[in-house]
């Protein structure tokens, strides 16, 4: 199945937001490669009504999101959109794609194809897990043009890097290569642009095998855990074992491990 943004009156977009979903599995696209995948207002508002109806979707488990092409992940905002906005307030108060990708009750993973820049680091840095293929290129590169990210790109990149990392991409601008980006922690794996998606599916079919209701609290704790002070993360995380080994799954999966067997898991 495939969504397509629509052009209001007296725009051109050219861009779309492909979404497939294949067994448990949802691929979501950033289709704009002519325009290294950045993201339109109505693209966005696509992704965002799109990870609403997915997070509604008990059939999917895990979400796969890539960019269209060889070229880019996605080079962010549409820049030449950012002064249709009519005051500073409207712009501060838009509904952001990177916002939308947080609010996923379902796990993601970021496969990125290529560029990587400003929101498209971001919104590779709102997934759960970042795969990258050996072409891909990571910058924060908005200070050159005045300004700084706001779809968390200072607080995920130092979260995900370190401070003194994060202080030198976003203080230059300059990007970083795939190599870079693996050993500082900003990607989990560097794979040939061949072999990227075919990983990502693996590796989503991995996680689309595991008690989803699990996967799904497990995911929201890392979110806690990042967020809450140590005490209170590691309370909140009992809360949520103890939500996950009352339901139907866990005791399924008691009984495939006694049985020595594969446990099948049916989210209840």
């Amino acid at each position: 199945m495939t969504l397509s943004t629509h052009a209001a009156a007296g725009e051109t977009i050219d861009g779309r937001i492909g979404l497939d979903i294949d067994g448990h599995v949802a691929t979501i696209t950033l289709d704009r490669p002519n325009k290294l995948n950045a993201v339109t207002p109505a693209m966005s508002a696509d992704l965002e009504r799109i990870i609403h109806e997915l997070n509604d979707d008990p059939n999917v488990r895990v979400i796969i999101l890539t960019g269209a092409g060889e070229r880019a992940f996605s080079a962010g905002s549409d820049i030449r959109t950012l002064d249709t906005y009519a005051t500073p307030w409207d712009f501060r108060n838009r509904r952001d794609y990177c916002d939308a990708l947080r609010e996923s009750r379902k796990p993601i993973i970021a496969a990125v194809n290529g560029y990587a820049l400003g929101g498209g680091l971001e919104t590779a840095l709102s997934c759960d897990i970042r795969l990258a293929s050996e072409a891909a290129t990571f910058a924060a590169p908005e200070i050159k043009l005045g300004w700084i990210g706001g779809g968390g790109m200072s607080a995920f990149l130092a979260a995900s890097i370190g401070q003194s990392n994060a202080a030198t991409m976003l203080l230059t601008g300059d990007s970083i290569d795939a190599a870079r980006a693996l050993a500082w922690g900003l990607v989990t794996e560097v794979l040939p642009a061949d072999g990227l998606l075919a990983r990502a599916s693996e590796l989503a079919a991995t996680i689309a095998s595991r008690p989803p209701i699990a996967a799904e609290t497990a995911k929201a704790n890392l979110r806690a855990a990042a967020n809450l002070p140590q005490e209170e993360a590691v309370r909140f995380e009992r809360e949520l074992q103890t939500v996950t080994f009352a339901t139907e799954d866990a005791a399924e999966g008691r009984r495939a491990f006694a049985e020595k067997r594969q446990g099948v898991f049916s989210r209840r």
